[in-house]
């Protein structure tokens, strides 16, 4: 295997993760934190819309955290939906099933809480055998050393950290394309 197999994403191998950014959750965040989060994720999603990239969605404990931020809702239309009571995405059945239905090796992560939810989601898919490629500017927790204490916990579980523009330049692999040109527009 390439060193390249494990750090550069695919847009045949890759699926997109975003996980719990809910209403009643996000409101418990620092708010300039959470406006650079929402700005990223919404890249990787129009991305992912446009570059065919499955997208899959979850939510933790509905009835007490809420849904998804509709503007991250409204960008996802084609994505499914999973309510999960477990921290891990994996601990939900439909999660895993939708996964292993993409056929997709490659889980690209972003969303909250970066030290629960997403490190226990991380490490279980990486026990699974799945690259994993952390978007350090698309996931977030309410403190910075818990964040940092969750990314470094990752990367040495062998998460490969990255940030929203690196994923989005290397699932375009070239410019000058049409969706280079379109895509491009987002980050500038």
């Amino acid at each position: 295997m390439s060193i390249k197999d494990s750090f550069f994403l695919e847009r045949d191998k890759a699926v997109l993760v975003v996980i719990d950014v809910q209403e009643k959750l996000c409101v418990a965040m620092d708010e300039a934190v959470l406006k650079n989060l929402v700005k990223n994720i919404g890249i990787l999603l129009e991305s992912a819309a446009e570059l065919t990239i499955p997208v899959l969605v979850t939510e933790q404990y509905v009835k007490g955290l809420g849904g998804t931020l509709p503007e991250l809702r409204e960008k996802a239309v084609a994505a499914s939906c999973h309510e999960k009571m477990a921290f891990s995405c994996c601990g939900s059945a439909g999660f895993v099933d939708a996964l292993k239905a993409t056929g997709r090796t490659q889980v690209i992560i972003t969303g909250m809480e970066t030290h629960v939810c997403v490190l226990q989601t991380v490490i279980e898919l990486r026990d699974a055998g799945l690259d994993v490629h952390v978007v350090k500017d698309a996931v977030m927790s309410r403190s910075k050393q818990n964040w940092q204490t969750a990314i470094q916990t990752m990367t040495l579980a062998g998460a490969v950290p990255t940030c929203t523009e690196s994923a989005l330049f290397q699932l375009l692999k070239v410019a000058g394309t049409d969706e280079f040109k379109k895509l491009s527009k987002l980050v500038r």
